[in-house]
């Protein structure tokens, strides 16, 4: 099945934003432990994280996936992530009310930190390109079981006002395909709002339906407002292989 995504700006934040999230971050939204670090992971969407360079540096196996790396030569992509970055703080300084300065002190600290994470990014993809896959959900070029941890954030749930239903179901159904233990989604809530998506249980009910077990976690991180929950989605079906690493 395929989807029509419309990209055009509605609320929030406006167009789809190609972010650039760095290790620290991604250990807080998605609660990730040294053992977690140590499996084959997927991101999903990857953007212009710097996620994915520093794991693997630190000896592990991480691989990108995101739609931006279509069509777009290595040069190119790093200044669209350079700007995109500058995008986003550019919001967040003129909306600094709905954030929480817990994580990042200021709108400063969150540029540095920001700009410091799409410049790893971009050395990165240039030094092992092979590490950024081009793929679009809700159909990845993976085959079933690839990958011991999935992660995906700021796309699911935070762009429900242009993502449907279905695509949030055939999305997460198209992620655990890949995924031989858990999948991890962050936030719940739609992007430039504190909003939870509303149809959390629906979702829930949906994939429980297809065999996948839902369930709303909390995490330490705490930027937006509100968005501190993210969903952890495991097979239900006794013979879907465990994680590697895992108790």
């Amino acid at each position: 099945m395929t989807h029509d995504i419309d990209t055009a700006p509605t609320t929030g934040i406006g167009e789809m934003l190609i972010s650039s999230r760095s290790l620290d971050e991604y250990r807080s939204m998605f609660n990730l432990t040294d053992v977690d670090l140590s499996r084959t992971i997927l991101d999903c969407p990857g953007g212009a994280a710097g996620f994915t360079s520093a794991v693997n540096r630190l000896g592990g196996d991480v691989t990108a996936c995101d739609m931006a790396y279509f069509d777009r030569e290595t040069e190119q992509l790093a200044v669209v992530a350079v700007a995109e970055t500058d995008r986003g703080n550019r919001y967040i300084r003129a909306h600094a009310e709905h954030y929480d300065w817990t994580f990042f002190a200021d709108p400063d600290e969150h540029a540095r930190v920001r700009r410091q994470a799409v410049e790893e990014f971009a050395a990165d993809i240039r030094r092992h390109p092979r590490r950024y896959v081009a793929g679009r959900l809700p159909s990845l070029p993976f085959p079933d079981a690839a990958f011991d941890l999935v992660l995906s954030s700021h796309l699911l749930f935070s762009y429900s006002d242009r993502l449907d239903h279905t695509f949030h179901l055939d999305a997460i159904r198209e992620l655990m395909r890949v995924a031989r233990g858990e999948l991890r989604v962050f936030p719940l809530v739609v992007s430039g709002s504190s909003v939870r998506y509303p149809r959390v249980d629906e979702l829930l009910t949906d994939l429980r339906n297809h065999d996948i077990a839902g369930e709303v976690v909390e995490v330490d991180y705490r930027f937006q407002r509100g968005a501190h929950h993210m969903l952890v989605c495991r097979h239900i079906t006794s013979h879907a292989p465990e994680a590697a690493g895992s108790a």
